[in-house]
């Protein structure tokens, strides 16, 4: 995130950093003055998915201002939940392994779960002569935002696959619309099923997903962790085919300093509240108990893993 930006983003957040912790105490319930969520940007799937979680907490905390931050995804929610200018954010696993120090034991970063899969696209017009990775050479090619998730995948493919592109650095909606006036030649996103960027760009014209099952072996091997096989289904866009890629999961953070009790709340509320969220958004129906305390290598919360206790499924 560039620094005029985030400078912004810490003045205006700078003073609820606090405030969840001094403000909380369990008497009927859980009272917070306010809640920060770390989302996403525009044409991005965490920024509906943090919205939706948004309003499940409204809900939940009556009495507490729930604001949900929209960003350039993973790398910056990472950053606002470390400077404490977040208490929520959503972010790839991969992205948040490149944290090691902050999820280590005692670091300030905790899961509050695993919620559904994020899935490479690396998407051309269907009239491109790009058909596969190595095509791209040379060519200009979105990688994402800046300190978003897609740009740190699409990076790391990059360089573990020795390609050189002409990158630039967009948001979904922005390559999109790039992508469909001839101003790039692909774009990367690195997001759940479907994407409202890809969904719409889809109907607009015909385009299609490179097929990246080869460089999907790559990464898996070099990152075990992060990395795993997948497939996009045909039926999640109009009119584009099934196509082999990868994904990594994505967690919903919490800083490791927020009350047990809170962080039990939200977890209570993420997984009560699964169906809703689906209902407006399908990647959720992945939400579900027995996968939540999947989170690699990062700590759960105390708090969330008391609930995970309590709501063992039978």
């Amino acid at each position: 995130m560039g620094p005029d930006r985030r400078s912004v983003l810490l003045g205006a957040l700078g003073a609820a950093a606090g405030a969840v912790l001094a403000g909380c105490a369990r008497e009927s319930g859980v009272r917070v003055p306010e809640l920060v969520i770390a989302t996403g940007p525009p044409g991005a799937v965490f920024r509906e998915i943090g919205a939706e979680i948004a309003v499940l907490m409204r809900e939940r905390l009556p009495g507490t201002e729930v604001v949900t931050v929209d960003t350039n995804a993973s790398h910056d929610n990472l950053y606002l939940l470390e400077d404490g200018n977040a208490h929520l954010g959503l972010s790839s696993l991969d992205s948040t392994l490149d944290h090691e120090s902050e999820i280590s034991e005692g670091g300030v970063l905790s899961a509050v779960g695993r919620l559904y899969d994020s899935f490479v696209h690396l998407v051309v017009p269907e009239e491109s002569a790009i058909r596969g990775l190595d095509d791209l050479a040379g060519l200009r090619v979105s990688v994402g935002s800046k300190d978003s998730g897609t740009e740190f995948t699409a990076q790391r493919i990059l360089r573990e696959t020795g390609l050189s592109a002409e990158t630039v650095l967009m948001d979904q909606a922005a390559s999109a619309e790039a992508l469909a006036s001839g101003g790039i030649d692909a774009m990367f996103s690195l997001t759940g099923l479907p994407t409202p960027a890809i969904a719409g760009l889809a109907r607009e014209r015909d385009v299609r997903f490179i097929d990246l099952s080869g460089t999907a072996g790559v990464m898996a091997d070099a990152y075990p962790e992060s990395y795993f096989q997948a497939t996009i289904p045909a039926t999640t866009y109009h009119g584009v085919p099934a196509c082999p890629t990868m994904s990594t999961p994505n967690l919903l953070l919490c800083r490791s300093d927020l009350p047990d009790d809170l962080v039990f709340e939200v977890t209570d509320t993420v997984y009560r509240g699964a169906a809703r969220l689906a209902a407006q958004r399908p990647e959720a129906a992945q939400i579900n108990v027995r996968t939540g305390i999947s989170t690699g290598l990062v700590p759960l919360h105390p708090g969330a893993e008391r609930w995970y206790r309590e709501n063992k499924p039978s």
